[in-house]
C-alpha cells in the first residue's frame, strides 16, 4: 500500500506542473527573493513567513495550498484558486474540509475596488423543530451533533460555485480538476490524518460509508505515507464539474442524499437541496487606527463582534502596553467578554431577526461599553450584562486565505462543525454531512419556551442559518488588502483573529510572529483560558487582578493568514494544527 502520490490524470504539461506545486508544499521551502527579505531574515524576528511576488495560497493543508497556488500560475484570479483550494481540501482534509458542510467567502475586486461576501452558509431543513433535539425534560440530548438529525442543508457547493461564476476567470472544470484527481488517484495520508481517523473513529461509525471509508478494505487503519483513494467523492466531483451546483443540489447526488437520510429518519428532502440559495452580501466595514476592516455580517456573529472589539481596543494605548503583558491580556480580556456578550444576546440570521448591527459597530456604541472596563479589575459578567445597542443605530473548521499579484484577495472560512461533521457520510455519494444543528440556540430556546419568554434571535427555524463564529477578515492600508486572515476553533475563532490583529497593527509583528505568538481566549464567562507560553508569572498577575485562569486543553484557533506589503506577499501557516502550509506560485 505504500506508495508516492500518484500523477494526477491530466495532460503531461498541466500535471509535471501540478506535482512540482505539491512537492513544493510538502517540502516547505521557499527562497529569500529580495534584499529587503535578507534584511528582515538577518533582523531580531523569531518566526519568519513563507515569500512570494505573485500571490500567495495560505491553507491548513500543503497540498491544498499547492492546488491553489498552480491555479494562480496557470493564469487564474484569487477566486479561482481559493474554490481550488476549497475543494482540495475537501479531500485530503476531511475532519473539516467539505462539500456537505457551509461557510463564508469575503473576496476583494481589485478593478472594482470592492468588497463582498458569497454567504453560504448552511439553513435548517424544512422539517427541523426544536423539540426534535431535546429530551423530555427539555434536556437538549445529542441529536443535534451525531447522526442523521444533526445534518443542515449544505451551502459549500452552491457559495463556490457562485464565487467562480461571478468572479473567476478559469473555466469551471479546470478549477474542479485538481480535487477531483486527488480523490480518484489518491494521496500519501500523513501522521496528522491517521491520528485523526483513530480518533475520530467514534463519531465515523453514524454511518457505515463513513466508518469504511477511511480505514483499509479488512477493516484495518492506514499508516502514516499509505494512500487514501476515495473513488465515491471524484464520481460525486466528476458531477459537480460537469453541471456546477446544480450537480449536487439536483440529480444523482442530490438523489443518493435524500434517499440515505428517508433510510435513516433524516431532515433534508429533495424540496430544501432544490430551494438551497447561496447569498452575495455586502461586506461589513469597520476600522481600526486608520485601517479600513472588512469582515462578514449576520448570520455569522464574527464579523460584527470582531469589528466591535477593535472599536473597544481603539480607545486604549495597546503598543504602551506591551505585547504579551498582564496589562494587555487583561484589556483583551475585558474587551473580549463585552463582545461576546453582546454575541450571545443580539446575533441570528438577519434576514429571520432584527439585528442591531449598525449599533454594535458604532464607535459611540465602543465608548458607553467601555465604561465597564477597568484597567485595573477584572469585572464579572452578570456585573457587564450586555449593552443597549439598538440607541446607536443609524469548532473543526478550516480557514484559506489567497492573494494574487493584480491585487484581488480572498478569505475564506467554512466547517463542517465538529471534526468529521454528523458522522454521516453518504452513501455512494463519498462526502460526510454537517452538524451544524447544533449551532442554533437549542438550549437557550427551550428555556425560553418553559418560562413563555420571546425566543432567542438564535432560534431553529426553517429555512433559517444558525449562527456562526466564522470570521474571515481583511485589513487595508493605502486602499489595497493588507492583511488576510481568518481561522477555525469554534467559539474561539473571533478572538483568535482579534489577536492576530491587533499584533501586526498594535505590536508591529510580521505575520508569522504575530500568528505563533501564545494566544488567550474569554467568551461570556469569567474563565480566561491561557495557551502554552504565556508565563506564570504573567497568569499568577492576571489572577491577582481577578481573573479567572485557565490553561486551555488544546490549542487556540490555526490561522491561514497573508500580509501583503509593497507588493510582497508574505504567507504564515499556523504550526499549532500539522500539515498546514503557505505556498506562493
Amino acid at each position: 500500500m505504500r506508495q508516492a502520490f500518484k500523477a494526477p490524470a491530466m495532460p503531461k504539461r498541466v500535471a509535471s506542473r501540478f506535482l512540482g506545486a505539491v512537492a513544493a508544499a510538502c517540502l516547505a521551502l521557499q527562497p529569500v527573493a529580495s534584499a529587503a527579505q535578507v534584511a528582515e531574515y538577518l533582523g531580531t524576528s523569531v518566526h519568519h513567513p513563507v515569500y512570494g511576488t505573485e500571490g500567495m495560497v495560505v491553507s491548513q493543508n500543503g497540498i491544498a495550498s499547492a492546488v491553489g497556488a498552480q491555479i494562480l500560475k496557470d493564469g487564474g484570479n484569487a477566486i479561482d484558486a481559493a474554490v481550488a483550494t476549497a475543494l482540495a481540501l475537501a479531500v485530503v482534509l476531511p475532519r473539516a474540509g467539505n462539500i456537505g458542510g457551509s461557510g463564508f467567502m469575503l473576496v476583494y475586486l481589485a478593478q472594482e475596488r470592492r468588497s463582498l461576501v458569497i454567504d453560504y452558509r448552511a439553513v435548517a431543513p424544512a422539517a427541523a423543530r426544536t423539540e426534535l433535539y431535546l429530551d423530555a425534560k427539555g434536556e437538549q440530548t445529542r441529536a443535534a451533533s451525531d447522526g442523521y438529525l444533526a445534518p443542515a442543508v449544505p451551502g459549500t457547493v452552491a457559495g463556490l460555485h457562485m464565487a467562480h461564476s461571478r468572479y473567476g476567470k478559469l473555466p469551471w472544470r479546470q478549477v474542479v480538476t485538481p480535487a477531483l484527481t486527488l480523490a480518484r488517484d489518491g494521496f500519501a495520508l500523513s501522521f496528522e490524518h491517521v491520528h485523526l481517523f483513530e480518533q475520530g473513529r467514534k463519531r465515523l461509525e453514524q454511518s457505515k460509508a463513513a466508518a469504511a471509508a477511511f480505514r483499509r478494505a479488512d477493516g484495518s487503519s492506514y499508516r502514516p505515507g499509505e494512500t487514501l483513494k476515495q473513488p465515491d467523492l471524484a464520481k460525486t466531483l466528476n458531477v459537480i464539474a460537469d453541471r456546477g451546483a446544480d450537480g449536487f443540489y439536483q440529480g444523482p447526488v442530490a438523489d443518493l442524499l435524500v434517499q440515505d437520510m428517508q433510510r435513516n429518519g433524516g431532515l433534508i428532502t429533495a424540496a430544501d437541496l432544490a430551494g438551497y440559495r447561496a447569498v452575495e452580501r455586502a461586506a461589513l466595514v469597520g476600522s481600526y487606527r486608520g485601517h479600513t476592516v472588512f469582515s462578514v455580517p449576520p448570520a455569522s456573529s464574527g464579523g460584527t463582534t470582531l469589528i466591535g472589539m477593535l472599536n473597544l481596543l481603539e480607545l486604549y494605548d495597546v503598543a504602551k502596553m506591551g505585547s504579551g503583558s498582564a496589562a494587555g491580556l487583561h484589556l483583551l480580556s475585558e474587551v473580549m467578554k463585552l463582545g461576546y456578550l453582546d454575541r450571545f444576546a443580539y446575533l441570528g440570521d438577519s434576514d429571520f431577526v432584527r439585528v442591531p448591527v449598525k449599533g454594535l459597530i458604532s464607535k459611540d456604541y465602543a465608548r458607553e461599553r467601555a465604561k465597564k472596563i477597568s484597567l485595573k479589575r477584572a469585572a464579572l459578567p452578570k456585573d457587564m450584562g450586555a449593552g443597549d445597542p439598538w440607541k446607536f443605530e443609524s469548532h473543526s473548521t478550516t480557514h484559506l486565505s489567497v492573494a494574487d499579484a493584480q491585487g484581488n484577495a480572498v478569505s475564506n472560512t467554512f466547517t463542517i462543525g465538529s471534526d468529521f461533521g454528523s458522522g454521516v457520510m453518504v452513501e455512494g455519494a463519498g462526502f460526510l454531512l454537517n452538524n451544524q444543528m447544533d449551532n442554533f440556540g437549542i438550549r437557550a430556546t427551550s428555556n425560553a419556551m418553559r418560562d413563555g419568554k420571546p425566543l432567542p434571535p438564535n432560534a431553529i427555524a426553517p429555512g433559517k442559518r444558525m449562527m456562526s463564529s466564522m470570521t474571515p477578515a481583511m485589513v487595508m492600508k493605502d486602499d489595497k488588502p493588507w492583511i488576510v486572515a481568518g481561522t477555525p476553533g469554534g467559539s474561539t475563532i473571533i478572538n483568535t483573529v482579534l489577536q492576530v490583529i491587533v499584533n501586526v497593527v498594535d505590536h508591529k509583528m510580521n505575520i508569522a510572529e504575530a500568528t505563533q505568538r501564545p494566544r488567550i481566549h474569554q467568551g461570556g464567562t469569567n474563565a480566561l483560558a491561557l495557551e502554552d507560553g504565556i508565563s506564570p508569572d504573567t497568569a499568577d498577575l492576571l489572577s491577582r487582578m481577578g481573573h479567572r485562569v485557565t490553561r486551555s486543553t488544546g490549542v487556540i484557533g490555526s490561522t491561514q493568514s497573508i500580509l501583503i506589503d509593497n507588493s510582497r506577499f508574505s504567507g504564515a501557516a499556523d504550526t499549532r494544527r500539522p500539515d498546514a502550509a503557505a505556498v506562493a506560485p
